[in-house]
């Protein structure tokens, strides 16, 4: 049993090295414009505080600061290794894909192209989406809600780290289709599974979205419903790949209850 896993096994290590090369040298690029990045990333933070301090003459006093003698130092690196993974994601799906690939027909090994782009794309979709959507909302709110009591000083380390932890949640969260998709292309799914799931699925999604957003009703919405919205999209890729076919038993008995 060993002996015929061995070759898997190789083949998987040799996907995963690739791969964490790629993120490697993604991640010199990204250090190199760390303070770029920090910029991009504090950027909603900032905004947040501005319009706290137009609120609220004490929160005028606001600030980002480090509790760690290197904070902004590891900061820097978390940030850099968050961009780098960005930015070696098309190659990390192809390498994904490279390794399923000799299990699959010929025909379903020509869908690399539409896996790598359509997953990077709908990657890139959701960051951004809870970039400039779901972030102003929700930082907003959070950091305004007792303002006029408090003044808000935000750590930066815990900062990134809810940040990045908000952006591949959504990331993650919008490949709902392209993996709808590839599953249907497989015959995994059919639409029929899909309805059958979505009671239980949306279910999920608000729990998800309890656990990546912030504590506020808002944000949990502004996630919880375009994940609803792909679920409904995911059906109808699903249904254009792989449609649901009703077996002849199944065919006999609505003919039986048609007649009754």
């Amino acid at each position: 049993m060993f002996s015929e896993l061995r070759p898997h096994l190789v083949e998987l290590r040799k996907r995963l090295g690739l791969s964490v090369l790629s993120v490697f040298v993604a991640f010199i690029v990204a250090f190199v414009f760390h303070e770029v990045l920090l910029e991009w990333v504090t950027a909603p933070l900032n905004e947040a505080l501005d319009q706290v301090a137009h609120i609220s003459k004490k929160a005028a006093d606001g600030m980002v600061t480090t509790h760690q003698v290197g904070g902004a130092f590891f900061v820097a690196l978390k940030v850099s290794f968050f961009a780098a993974l960005l930015g070696a994601l098309p190659f990390i799906l192809y390498q994904l894909w490279l390794f399923v690939a000799p299990g699959l027909y010929n025909n379903e090994k020509k869908m690399v192209l539409p896996f790598v782009i359509g997953g990077s794309v709908m990657f890139f979709i959701g960051v951004m989406f809870a970039y400039y959507v779901v972030t102003p909302f929700g930082f907003q709110f959070l950091i305004t809600f007792g303002s006029f009591l408090y003044t808000p000083l935000i750590n930066i380390e815990d900062y990134v780290g809810f940040f990045t932890k908000i952006m591949m949640g959504f990331g993650i969260a919008f490949e709902l289709p392209v993996f709808a998709y590839f599953l249907a292309l497989l015959g995994l799914v059919t639409d029929k599974t899909l309805k059958d799931f979505f009671k239980y699925a949306v279910i999920i999604i608000f729990v998800l979205a309890a656990l990546l957003t912030p504590p506020d009703i808002l944000t949990q919405l502004l996630m919880a419903v375009p994940l609803v919205l792909l679920y409904g999209l995911s059906i109808l890729i699903v249904r254009a790949v792989n449609p649901h076919k009703e077996d002849q038993n199944e065919e006999d008995d609505t003919e039986e209850e048609s007649e009754i």
